[in-house]
């Protein structure tokens, strides 16, 4: 398959392999780990499978400056790779050439430690793993690059997201000149010897390894596999020599985090850790024209709207700083406005859009005495199913370029605030809707009638305020509940008392502890349920919820890994600034009425 693009990681290395005379030093090239990422369609996990990469096929691919394409930025090669559990590691050789001096130097100081790798993308495997996208990416490692920024502890930072395709001839696996012989000839002992005498000077191995080679008469495959085995042996690092660079403030993911943190507080958010205090008094010119350095962008003598202009229109993070620090501002609204009514719905996640839908089993034939023989009887289930719809729900916005010019964070901040909220109000009107349907009957089930009918045993056959007494009926008919065969006991535990605000004060008192001076005083339920105070639900309907665990009646479907609103955002079009769109996939159904109970009120 062709090369699609070219991508970098960032690896570490272990300036204690520097090696003055052979000019080498060991790397940590890869390790394929886990690399967050975004594309059009969100945030992902991209991996490398390096199962597949044979180390000597990385032996004479250049060391370059930055990824630069040029002879001037080629400071070294590949001169030996071998696996160290699932890492490929690299023994680099630097070039003695004047240019090159100052890299080398460099390294030799461990003032520049970052290696990144360029690849191509030759195979891309999309999967789903605990409701994340995950595309596994077979590379082509064409070069090897040093970076001034240190890799975290995996040593998986991304350096460039839009690395051309380099124009990469193979090479050799040891760098040798090529035989001079004519074309279709057969070499002559002479010309092989010549080649493992080059072979030998560019791997930093001595005479004596390649007069060894050459008493032995060994040909150009043998002689490139015992130079291998030489230099690996030769590079071999000692127990503890390595040490891998950890996160650190240098960090750009670890940077941005902070700046999201602290933009969030900017926006009215939670308070910053301290770590992101230094990022505070920025503004939003501030995180752009940093966001475009850490992308290896020059931003000398820009006005502050170019600065917001070209970190919105490239490759820096700075778009994604924006949504992440509106994210925590958004996340933390929706909480807030969370509807009491979710402590009674199950929550479950689903893969697509489809119908939901929800089997149940019914109670099976019980358990029977085992007879002398041994024999045990099959029994059977009854079966039931209930559906509902998953539907998406959103808002489009704007930041103008004058917002982000002026520094209005809190305006940024209140728009935020208000999807959080109204993302809320989404999932608290579905769930109530679902008790309202019907004229307050519910919604249909698969048997026909309403989530709440007489034949379910769940309603009250007339309708009264809540009392001991009529609080004593929601019980009794809720124990009462028998399964899909109409015969076995449900069990169901009255948990929640659910009320309006009409009826707040009544219930408060109708739970109440009691100080009681004689037995006919006490009141029974108190400390038994707990009471949960729905703004949305008008009227005088009061209800009886069992514990969700054995009982559901309601549920709600969230879009796997994307459970609650989501943000994403575009370079303004029709506008001068940048888009965001909200979005909430959810999806609310009545699956069992058994663990519910509704009095109409009085």
């Amino acid at each position: 398959m062709p090369t699609l693009e070219l991508e970098v990681r960032r690896a570490s290395f272990a300036p204690s392999t520097w090696n003055a005379e052979a000019r080498t030093v060991e790397a940590v090239i890869s390790t394929g780990a886990d690399v967050e990422r975004r594309d059009a369609k969100g945030p992902y996990i991209e991996r490398l499978d390096l199962s597949g990469i044979d180390p000597a096929s990385l032996i004479g691919l250049p060391i370059l400056r930055d990824h630069a394409q040029s002879v001037g930025s080629t400071v070294g090669v590949i001169a030996a790779a071998r696996r160290e559990g699932g890492d490929l590691v690299a023994l680099i050789r630097f070039s003695a050439a004047v240019d090159a001096q100052d890299t080398v130097t460099k390294v030799a100081e461990g003032v520049l430690r970052g290696v990144s790798i360029g690849y191509g993308l030759t195979h891309i495997r999309e999967t789903t793993e605990a409701g994340r996208r995950v595309r596994t990416i077979t590379p082509k490692i064409r070069e090897a690059s040093l970076t001034p920024i240190p890799a975290d502890a995996a040593s998986l930072i991304r350096s460039n997201t839009d690395m051309p395709t380099p124009i990469v001839q193979d090479v050799p696996a040891i760098v040798a000149p090529p035989a001079v012989v004519a074309a279709g000839a057969v070499e002559t002992r002479a010309a092989v010897n010549a080649q493992i005498r080059a072979m030998a000077e560019t791997a930093g191995l001595d005479r004596s390894w390649a007069d060894a080679q050459i008493d032995a008469e060994s040909d150009i495959g043998a002689a490139r596999a015992a130079a291998f085995e030489a230099m690996a042996a030769r590079s071999a690092p000692a127990a503890g020599i390595r040490a891998h660079v950890g996160a650190s403030h240098e960090d750009p993911t670890v940077i941005a985090e902070r700046q999201a943190e602290a933009l969030a507080q900017r926006m009215g958010g939670a308070e910053a850790s301290e770590a992101a205090r230094p990022y505070i008094g920025l503004g939003f010119t501030d995180y752009a024209r940093q966001a475009l350095v850490r992308a290896g962008e020059r931003v000398d003598n820009l006005s502050a709207d170019a600065i917001l202009t070209r970190a919105m229109q490239t490759t820096s993070d700075f778009p994604l700083l924006l949504e992440q620090g509106g994210n925590r501002v958004l996340s933390t609204a929706y909480a807030a406005a969370e509807s009491p009514l979710k402590a009674i719905a199950v929550r479950r996640e689903v893969s697509d859009l489809r119908d939901v839908t929800v089997a149940k089993l019914g109670e099976g034939s019980g358990l029977e005495k085992v007879s002398e023989a041994g024999e045990i009887t099959y029994g059977s289930f009854g079966e039931g199913a209930e559906s509902y719809k998953v539907e998406t729900f959103g808002k489009l916005f704007n930041l103008s370029r004058k917002l982000l010019l002026n520094d209005q964070f809190g305006a940024f901040g209140d728009v935020m605030r208000q999807m959080g909220q109204l993302a809320a109000a989404a999932e608290a009107s579905a769930l109530v809707g679902m008790l309202a349907a019907g004229a307050g009957a519910g919604p249909a089930m698969s048997d026909g009638k309403r989530l709440f009918h007489a034949d379910h045993g769940n309603l009250a056959a007339t309708g009264a305020a809540p009392s001991i007494a009529t609080l004593s009926d929601a019980r009794l008919a809720l124990r009462s509940q028998k399964g899909l065969d109409g015969v076995t006991p449900v069990g169901v535990t009255p948990t929640y008392f659910v009320v309006g605000p009409a009826l707040e004060t009544v219930a408060e008192q109708l739970l109440a502890t009691l100080a009681a001076t004689k037995s006919a005083d006490v009141n029974p339920f108190s400390g038994t349920l707990q009471l949960i105070v729905e703004p949305r639900i008008t009227g005088l309907d009061w209800y009886i919820f069992g514990d969700k665990a054995n009982a559901p009646v309601l549920e709600m479907a969230y879009l796997a890994g994307a459970s609650g609103p989501q943000i994403l955002s575009r370079d303004g079009w029709n506008t001068l600034g940048r888009e965001y769109r909200v979005t909430l996939d959810l999806g609310v159904g009545a699956t069992d009425w058994r663990g519910a109970y509704r009095n109409p009120g009085a």
